[in-house]
């Protein structure tokens, strides 16, 4: 592999000054020596010099230039300001700006197999010029198909939500999938010379052949979570209404009653609609 060679080249201005001075200067020569044999030497120099200031170039920060001398690469150049370098030297711009993409919306099976929308945000820069340049043949398309490659093969990895306690899910795991998805792109473009600052997922949902249906999943668990809890609550509420008569002696029940009351009590707690108490104007036993 290509590793990048930082090196620095010659002042820009410097440069600029010296050679502009040095047509001058020839300028002069040609003028001195019109009609002379010598004529050749200043016009000679003077196309030398010409030459060179095709050397000159400009680094803006945040980016670098790669040098390359007949197809061989020279080094690279990050430091920014007007530069001088070898005029034959080709000389390729890499930004190394921080960039970021958002992925299309894509059609994957989750762990369970069922067809979900899912889409990431990555953040990204080059690092390493050399690789960027030379290792792959367009960085940023690379970036893109391999981000793309990474979150499928996530997706795959999990469900869209858990179904059991501890399980991870992509929906319900977001930092740690989001970790997961950042080493798996930057494993893939490592190569390129492309460092993964942040990646995580922008967009995330069901199919849309699937998605009423698992809609009504999602209620139906919702509504066994609540009636647990009510369930739940009525019970304890039960055992103290139980508890504080035992402890005042305010009635005596018998196991039947304590059964009919405990019965009635769950209805009254548990049911969906507001209880219709009925008025009992005899004895306890009628």
């Amino acid at each position: 592999m290509i590793r990048e060679i930082e090196i620095r080249v010659a002042p820009g201005g410097l440069a600029l000054a010296g050679f502009l001075a040095g047509l001058v200067v020839c300028g002069i020569g040609v003028g001195l020596s019109a009609g002379s044999p010598v004529l050749v030497a200043p016009l000679l120099l003077g196309v030398l010099f010409v030459i060179a200031l095709f050397g000159l170039f400009i680094v803006n920060p945040n980016e670098a230039k790669v040098l390359q001398l007949f197809g061989h690469y020279v080094g690279t150049v990050r430091e920014p300001g007007l530069k001088w370098a070898n005029p034959f030297y080709t000389k390729r711009k890499i930004s190394q700006r921080i960039r970021n993409f958002e992925s299309a919306k894509l059609k994957v099976n989750d762990h369970d197999g069922s067809p979900i929308e899912i889409a990431a945000v990555v953040v990204w820069r080059v690092v390493d010029t050399a690789e960027a340049a030379f290792e792959v043949d367009d960085y940023n398309n690379y970036v893109h198909v391999q981000s793309e490659a990474a979150l499928r093969n996530l997706a795959t990895q999990y469900t869209y939500d858990a179904h059991e306690d501890g399980q991870m899910s992509l929906r319900g795991n977001t930092v740690e999938v989001a970790e997961q998805l950042k080493s798996e792109i930057q494993a893939r473009l490592a190569k390129a010379g492309v460092e993964v600052i942040e990646s995580r997922i922008s967009h995330l949902a069901y199919a849309q052949e699937i998605a009423s249906a698992m809609l009504r999943r999602q209620q139906a668990g919702a509504i066994i979570a609540a009636r647990r809890k009510i369930v739940e609550g009525a019970v304890g509420m039960v055992e103290m209404a139980l508890a504080m008569l035992k402890e005042k002696n305010t009635i005596e029940l018998d196991e039947d009653r304590k059964a009919a009351m405990v019965s009635n009590l769950l209805v009254v707690l548990c049911g969906e609609h507001d209880a219709r108490p009925v008025v009992n104007t005899g004895t306890i036993h009628q």
